[in-house]
């Protein structure tokens, strides 16, 4: 296979697994565990068949820096358990070159989002106290969850945070296309 099309199917394959994962978190609010758990040693067998052992350790390392960053945020309250999962297979599907514009590009959809759903809701000064809040909250306390302002208060405003993950992947994969 040409080293174009290979370095297209990793991205590819991110996106799609993204993608289902962000229509499951609309929908349910959850992401299985089929889908990220599967998705994981896919990523890890893909990188394998297509680019040997150096690939596979693109895959690792890819997947471990996703899933290391963002479970600092899930165990600060912020995120749950499946967003890791989710970002961390994302992660060994797109290989370790990727990693950087994947969290980067998720970061500022994840940021846009919440701040487009605070305005939507009208909720954007309560939004920006909180954050304030959350900054000194960790600050003095580490990575324990704020006792209010974390992923189980129903009250807090929630983004399926998988539709973040897809769109960093979704401008990912659009940079390796525009870059080529």
């Amino acid at each position: 296979m040409h080293n174009l099309t290979i370095d297209l199917v990793y991205p590819a394959t991110a996106l799609l697994c993204a993608i289902v994962g962000a229509v499951y978190d609309l929908r349910s609010r959850r992401i299985p565990n089929l889908l990220t758990l599967s998705a994981i040693p896919a990523g890890l067998l893909l990188h394998l068949a297509l680019g040997g052992w150096s690939q596979l350790g693109s895959s690792i390392a890819g997947g471990l820096l996703c899933g290391l960053i963002f479970l600092v945020f899930y165990l600060a309250g912020g995120m749950g358990a499946g967003d890791v999962k989710l970002i961390a297979a994302v992660g060994c599907l797109a290989g370790l070159p990727r990693a950087g514009s994947l969290l980067i590009l998720t970061a500022l959809a994840g940021g846009m989002m919440a701040a487009a759903l605070a305005l939507y809701r009208r909720r954007l000064k309560e939004t920006l106290r909180n954050i304030l809040a959350l900054l000194k909250h960790h600050r003095f306390e580490g990575l324990a969850p704020h006792p209010v302002l974390n992923v189980d208060n129903r009250q807090a405003l929630s983004l399926p945070y998988a539709l973040a993950i897809a769109a960093g992947s979704a401008g990912t994969f659009c940079l390796l296309l525009v870059h080529r």
